[in-house]
């Protein structure tokens, strides 16, 4: 039985699967199988949350299937064409982001902080390039934001280092680069405990080191606390290279701009 020998996966890259071969992923905390049979497309994942230091990601094509224990879903397969393609998507809820250790920034001061957040696998398949499903890579943790229980949303919250240099902030292929610019106009400190960034507004973009980016947010803090202002910027900043849009945003404000209570920005 050939075995098509371990290799590294790709974002946006055309597979091609004969009937009766499965191709196999692990990335993140997530092994996934995909199976080709003639007549439907077939999707087995499982996830371990215990392999948080794998940092590249792994396909192999086999005919070997994983335990019946394993989640499967069946999807009728939409044409003949054998094709299979893995596209990136920013989660579909605002992410809050936990600094480990807290950040102040003092009145009339700004600092940028780099932040990665796990993204959403999305598996297409065929000639027309269908859908199947869409999952995220690791399971994410819900949190509320906002003044009361009745006012405010429900976010996905990651904790951070919120590095101030992008060179140590690690890179891996299931995680995107945003990022987040804080200017606190206020007469006094900003301490920065809990941010939500505003993930699905956010388009997101490849470089040609295969890494993940998504355009800066700026966030302003004005003078009387009331509210802020957030902005996602146009255009990718230059340390992210050269790049393609492998994804647009799930939702999209006129302008960009978002006004925010302090209180759903900052928690």
């Amino acid at each position: 039985m050939e075995t098509v020998p371990n290799e590294s996966g790709a974002w946006n890259h055309t597979y091609n699967l004969a009937s009766g071969q499965t191709q196999k992923h692990e990335l993140s905390e997530t092994r996934f199988w995909v199976t080709l049979l003639d007549n439907e497309w077939q999707v087995r994942w499982e996830r371990n949350a215990g392999e948080t230091d794998r940092t590249e990601w792994r396909q192999q094509v086999s005919h070997v299937l994983p335990g019946s224990e394993v989640k499967q879903h069946r999807f009728i397969r939409p044409d003949e064409d054998g094709d299979l393609l893995f596209m990136p998507a920013m989660a579909d809820r605002p992410t809050m982001i936990r600094p480990y250790q807290p950040l102040t920034i003092p009145a009339g001061r700004e600092c940028t902080i780099y932040v990665a957040t796990l993204v959403w696998l999305r598996i297409l398949v065929g000639r027309t390039r269908t859908q199947l499903m869409e999952l995220p890579l690791a399971e994410p943790s819900l949190t509320w934001v906002g003044r009361t229980t009745m006012d405010g949303e429900l976010c996905y919250t990651a904790p951070t280092y919120a590095r101030l240099v992008l060179d140590a902030v690690p890179k891996r292929p299931w995680r995107a680069i945003s990022p987040v610019r804080i200017c606190n106009r206020r007469q006094e400190p900003l301490l920065l405990e809990r941010f939500s960034l505003p993930t699905p507004s956010l388009p997101l973009y490849r470089n040609e080191r295969d890494q993940l980016w998504t355009p800066q947010v700026t966030v302003v803090c004005e003078t009387e606390m009331a509210q802020a202002s957030l902005r996602v910027a146009r255009r990718l900043p230059a340390e992210a290279g050269e790049c393609e849009k492998l994804a647009e945003a799930r939702s999209w404000h006129d302008r960009g701009v978002l006004t925010k209570a302090l209180d759903r920005i900052f928690g």
